[in-house]
């Protein structure tokens, strides 16, 4: 059975908001036309803006960056798009001596930071973010030039964005938002404050340790099969391959705990598979991580998914293994499907943590 999985919540105007027990800070993602926001568990929103959808001769996005607290500062980042021959020609010029310049309603504003060829992107100076925040609140030809071309950065959709992080970050109606209004009177200091990541250590597993209860475990793909359907709801579209003749992957995790692998599902242009922790003796107990794993090694478990076929663009998930269960690790997407690059143009978090080692 064919499954065709898109992950990435990019494709459409969509909000999402969805709340972290272990932070209690709400983690946002949402687009509007050209541009998106997404804000992760600690309060820190990333807005990306790229050219318009029908304009992929010249790609380009700008990455905005503010985190949480009265006092934080925005950091911006330009990247050109390389897929097409005309972006491609312009771009092996960037060097030391050629820097890109912003226009913004025909106005220069003036020269980037050097281009990094190792981020493959350049830095906004701080005047170049504050024109361009007050540019994207209305109607502007906003335009970042190298020499004789010019890539356009769509201001549609941008406005909405801004707001939506004014909201995560509780800036609306403070001096601090984006997205400002004449009566603006309440105080910076009820901006709300920026939380920690959650903390993790990972534990690696232990594939050779000795069963606690001396028995080798041994069971049927098929009995395998029907007790791990009862973690889902809807195991035929969570996991349709669950019943194939494929084999079962099972390593041990612990002295008690084992970790189970099975094809679930494969689709046009992504593909999934499941996996779970169980106990190795009755009860069994198996818990589903995830349907849609494309790796896993040593204790952590990723999901990468493309949101359409070219791989311009991606989300991932990560799971770290802390010697009881699996924990998310990290949740992100590299921003709109806009041929800037492959893989995408970006990293926007929704789910951050501090994973550490344990010794």
């Amino acid at each position: 059975m064919s499954k065709n999985k898109t992950l990435l919540p990019i494709l459409a105007t969509i909000a999402i908001t969805s709340l972290s027990a272990m932070s209690h800070a709400a983690a946002v993602e949402f687009t509007s036309q050209d541009w998106q926001v997404a804000c992760d568990n600690t309060r820190t929103c990333r807005l990306a803006g790229y050219q318009a959808e029908n304009n992929s001769e010249l790609p380009v996005s700008v990455l905005l960056i503010r985190r949480a607290g009265a006092n934080a500062s925005v950091d911006g980042q330009v990247k050109f798009g390389g897929a097409k021959e005309s972006s491609a020609k312009a771009l092996m010029q960037l060097g030391n001596r050629h820097r890109i310049s912003l226009f913004i309603d025909g106005k220069d504003l003036g020269e980037t930071k050097p281009f990094s060829a190792a981020a493959g992107n350049a830095e906004l100076t701080s005047a170049q973010v504050s024109a361009l925040l007050e540019a994207l609140t209305k109607s502007s030809k906003i335009e970042l030039v190298l020499r004789n071309s010019r890539w356009q950065l769509s201001d549609k959709g941008a406005s909405s964005v801004m707001l939506k992080a004014d909201e995560a970050q509780g800036r609306v109606g403070t001096s601090s938002a984006f997205v400002r209004s004449n009566d603006a009177k309440k105080p910076n200091s009820t901006v709300l404050p920026p939380k920690a990541a959650p903390s993790l250590r990972f534990v690696a597993p232990n594939p050779n340790a000795a069963p606690s209860s001396n028995k080798k475990f041994v069971m049927r793909s098929s009995q395998l099969s029907a007790m791990m359907k009862s973690t889902m709801r809807d195991a035929d579209s969570d996991c349709p391959s669950l019943s194939d003749k494929n084999s079962w992957r099972v390593s041990r995790l612990n002295s008690t705990q084992l970790l189970a692998q099975h094809e679930c599902w494969t689709g046009a242009y992504n593909a999934g598979m499941g996996i779970w922790v169980l106990n190795d003796t009755k009860p069994y107990k198996p818990t589903l991580v995830t349907t849609s794993a494309t790796d896993y090694d040593k204790g952590k478990i990723t999901s990468v998914q493309k949101g359409r076929g070219i791989g311009d663009c991606l989300s991932k998930t990560d799971w770290v293994w802390t010697g009881k269960a699996f924990e998310k690790s990290h949740e992100s997407t590299t921003g709109l499907c806009r041929m800037v690059e492959a893989g995408g143009a970006w990293q926007m978090p929704t789910y951050v943590t501090e994973v550490k080692m344990s010794r």
